[in-house]
């Protein structure tokens, strides 16, 4: 079970943004969460079985990161988690993200590549035709009572202000319903290696991960039971018992600690 070493807040493009380091290690991994979430919701159920060295992020607005005046972008996203790095002086990492966290992991690819070492990509998706028949209509006159309990539980205790909970939601449905196509040639761009990974029952469909893992040269895909967020045993999601989210860790591990070599030919 990898410890925790340190916390606390970063002054990053306007934000105070709040991360964690977990463990020991020379290269890192960055935990992304999905939208609406902390790093509690989203990886707390993989965190203990985790190792190496590890920097979970909460981007802006979510959990304890300030808010800024301006709307949550996924490129804002990334250029926040690479100004993060930089104070923590860190040269390159790993990065593994969640849903949105998938998406800014891969504007994070796109964007600083100088900084990544290998991407991590589960249940991401980079154009609006991704997402199931439907997914955007669900936002339409959203309020905070479909934002699922257990996400505004978890976001009140570390951050007991309703108002900021309020602000998150808002700029969370707006990024979603202002999502933008990245062009193919973006994400064809990412020369860094890549695992892509999908539920069967993902609100992204597989399809568009499989045409995500054609685009990254070389990458890898994963297609696992269940629904959104059940390999990690995201909250809302956690089944007692599940050997799933174990498994999906040690394929995450051989992922990142496989070493590339002349003998390894990309497809």
């Amino acid at each position: 079970m990898e410890q925790l070493r340190s916390s606390g807040y970063a002054p990053v493009n306007g934000l105070q943004m709040y991360y964690e380091i977990h463990g020991e290690g020379e290269i890192p991994l960055v935990l992304i969460h999905g939208g609406g979430s902390t790093i509690e919701t989203t990886f707390g159920t993989i965190l203990p079985l985790l190792s190496g060295k590890l920097i979970a992020v909460e981007l802006q607005a979510h959990g304890r990161t300030s808010d800024r005046d301006a709307p949550e972008t996924f490129e804002q996203d990334a250029d926040d988690v690479a100004a993060l790095l930089k104070y923590l002086k860190v040269d390159k990492a790993n990065f593994f993200g969640f849903s949105n966290g998938g998406t800014t992991t891969l504007q994070i690819a796109i964007r600083h590549p100088e900084m990544v070492n290998k991407v991590i990509v589960l249940s991401g998706a980079y154009l609006r035709e991704g997402f199931i028949p439907g997914f955007f209509d669900g936002f339409a006159g959203a309020t905070l009572d479909n934002m699922p309990e257990p996400l505004r539980v978890a976001f009140l205790k570390v951050t007991p202000d309703k108002e900021r909970l309020q602000t998150m939601f808002e700029k969370d449905v707006a990024r979603m319903v202002n999502f933008k196509d990245i062009p193919d040639e973006a994400i064809r761009s990412i020369k860094a290696p890549a695992l892509v990974i999908v539920s069967q029952h993902d609100p992204i469909t597989i399809e568009h991960n499989i045409k995500i893992s054609r685009l990254i040269n070389g990458a890898q895909l994963m297609v696992l039971p269940g629904m959104h967020g059940e390999c990690i045993g995201e909250m809302g999601i956690v089944k007692p018992g599940s050997k799933q989210p174990g498994i999906t860790v040690g394929l995450i591990e051989e992922f990142i600690n496989h070493k590339t070599d002349e003998n390894d030919t990309a497809e």
